[in-house]
């Protein structure tokens, strides 16, 4: 079995049809039937040549203090699937990149390509229990974009959408009306995005 770690409920759900254990966060349960462990889902983009929809698979997930190596089988055979993915180290970090302005800092500082808040979690509880480990992640927002305060305060730890938070912000400022729209059309790209890497990757997502 290959543990699936994400963000998002809906990744989860979409996770599950492919024959993984998948898990949302630092909720990480390595249980004795698993092979491998996988960080799946959407990010942001630091590089500024990605596009929402475009595919990133980690050589490699970095931090401000570490590196972590992924699995070179495991990642190869993912990228012979998706031969027009871009091949790149991720960020790993705690808080979401919300600016175009500290996306560019972090890309500056860490020369990742991608960036999101689940990879360093799955790398480092595969290099806890010694699990060949991999990362594939699809661009939800380009570098050059800011999230709009309601993306910012949307998501709760369980991966749920707190709708009610999200009301309030643009209540409070409804000039962000059209990036949000913006973000919500450019994430369900990426989300058809990731549903056709994982038919490609198929059950198990190529994991050994």
């Amino acid at each position: 079995m290959i543990l699936a770690i994400c963000g998002l409920q809906r990744e989860a759900r979409l996770l599950s049809r492919y024959g993984v254990k998948a898990v949302i966060g630092n909720a990480v349960d390595v249980t004795p039937d698993i092979r491998g462990i996988v960080s799946i889902g959407i990010a942001g983009a630091l590089a500024p040549e990605l596009e929402a929809g475009d595919a990133v698979i980690a050589e490699r997930v970095v931090t401000a203090c570490d590196a972590f190596e992924t699995d070179a089988k495991w990642t190869a055979r993912i990228a012979a699937r998706l031969p027009n993915a871009t091949i790149g180290a991720i960020l790993g970090r705690g808080t979401i990149a919300d600016t175009a302005e500290v996306k560019a800092l972090l890309h500056d500082s860490s020369r990742a390509v991608a960036v999101d808040m689940e990879s360093h979690l799955a790398a480092q509880a595969a290099r806890t229990h010694g699990l060949p480990f991999a990362a594939l992640r699809v661009i939800s927002d380009r570098a050059d974009q800011s999230l709009p305060p309601a993306v910012q305060v949307a998501m709760r730890p369980d991966g749920s959408i707190a709708l009610g938070r999200v009301l309030w912000s643009v209540a409070k400022g409804p000039g962000q009306i059209p990036a949000l729209i913006r973000t919500g059309r450019e994430s369900e790209k990426a989300f058809a995005a990731l549903r056709r890497c994982l038919d490609l990757l198929g059950p198990g997502l190529r994991g050994p």
